[in-house]
């Protein structure tokens, strides 16, 4: 089968990555699928682009998988730049698709990401142009996490387009993936359940390739005193260091454990990002020197990183999106380590609970968070083995492998109904 992935932000491993597209695009080819992955030549959170003159396209195979970046404008920051840049890929995408085709080259399905639904709609004009089926991917619910995160009103204009652009792409992909488990809920409460049928709609979470993180565990290591100190139990935070990860309750939850003599307890942050700066300032002026930032490390050395962690903490700034269910990254990285995972996080479909890999608290009360932090620290050897045998299990079930004989699954059925209209 030829498969053709178009994802705005498909940014290869080596480049910082954004893998999951890479992930079930290595394991397609190995099953003997071909694959194409469209995306935009300014690499997202880079100053790279990959197209500096006028060409159209570019393929370049980087870390074993074909990419075609399509040429679109830098930017920096969430300014017009980068709205022009969003409203730029969508027509590369329309361009792109009619010189391969004319060149005699057409999928069989187009499989897209819609982290901005503008590239997902495109694709999906594309694909009934080629008259071939379009699956359709949420990972970012569009308008409804803008309204959750930036405080818009559901009635401004604006969003209401939004809203309509979205539920005309819902009706018109051929299936629908969300990454979140509560893609279902999303539409019956939206009220659309008579315009788009929910068995339409699968759920394909992230994942963590177990054999990668294995091997990276073993081969790249960091040589970092505060993670090899075996004196210490360390809490590890690793991501973006941005507004929206409130990274500030972590400097918070030193500062309590700095003040109630707990001197055991270590935070250590790994990522970089806007925020990252401030908090070091911050935690300066507070004296604190029982969290660090050691700053941003590439992936290969997070199983490491991860490995040698005591608690993996999951935090991001809560909002009411995640009625729908969360689908971080990170969070099965956290799994594969083998480590418990402590979330502040109220999510529907909580992983950590069903498989009793961690615990997720309620609350994003300092306080409350450190004592189960403390209690980490103080558990029963049996129990807390027990609990990191749960963390991999729950890895297991998310092994990328395992997760792209599902997409397999899902692609081969809208084929087989395209081909059967």
């Amino acid at each position: 089968m030829r498969v053709w992935i178009i994802n705005h932000y498909a940014i290869p491993p080596s480049m910082g990555g954004l893998v999951r597209h890479y992930y079930f695009s290595k394991f397609l080819r190995q099953m003997g699928h071909q694959v194409r992955i469209f995306t935009a030549s300014e690499i997202h959170n880079t100053n790279i682009n990959m197209i500096r003159d006028g060409s159209l396209y570019k393929e370049e195979e980087m870390d074993g998988v074909p990419y075609t970046f399509l040429k679109t404008r830098d930017y920096s920051g969430n300014g017009l730049s980068r709205i022009y840049n969003m409203l730029e890929f969508p027509v590369r995408i329309q361009q792109a698709v009619k010189h391969f085709a004319k060149n005699g080259e057409k999928p069989d399905v187009i499989y897209t990401s819609a982290p901005t639904i503008f590239a997902a709609g495109s694709a999906l004009i594309a694909a009934k142009r080629l008259k071939v089926p379009c699956v359709v991917e949420i990972r970012d619910i569009w308008p409804e996490s803008i309204v959750e995160y930036k405080g818009m009103s559901r009635k401004n204009p604006i969003i209401l387009a939004l809203y309509q652009l979205e539920k005309w792409l819902y009706k018109n992909a051929d299936r629908l993936i969300f990454t979140m488990e509560g893609g279902k809920d999303y539409i019956r409460e939206k009220g659309w359940e008579k315009k788009i049928s929910l068995d339409k709609i699968d759920n394909l979470n992230n994942g963590v390739d177990l054999e990668e993180f294995d091997r990276n565990r073993e081969t790249f290591r960091l040589d970092d005193p505060d993670l090899l100190d075996d004196e210490t139990f360390k809490v590890v935070y690793t991501g973006s260091i941005r507004l929206v990860n409130n990274l500030g309750k972590i400097v918070e939850m030193a500062e309590y454990m700095k003040e109630h003599g707990e001197d055991k307890i270590k935070f250590l942050l790994y990522g970089d990002g806007t925020e990252r700066e401030e908090l070091i300032k911050l935690c300066q002026e507070k004296g604190l020197d029982n969290i660090k930032f050691p700053g941003k490390v590439e992936k290969k050395y997070i199983p490491f990183i991860l490995s040698r962690s005591d608690l993996n903490i999951n935090h991001v700034k809560q909002t009411g999106i995640m009625r729908f269910g969360c689908s971080l990254n990170k969070q099965f990285d956290y799994f594969a380590s083998g480590r418990p995972v402590l979330s502040d996080l109220t999510v529907s479909y909580d992983l950590i609970e069903r498989y009793q890999a961690g615990i997720t608290l309620p609350t994003q009360d300092t306080e409350t968070l450190c004592k189960e932090v403390l209690r980490f620290a103080n558990m029963p050897k049996e129990e807390y083995e027990q609990i990191c045998k749960n963390a991999r299990t729950a890895a297991e079930h998310y092994d990328y492998r395992e997760l792209t004989n599902h997409l397999l699954a899902i692609l081969e059925n809208a084929v087989g109904q395209n081909q059967t209209k």
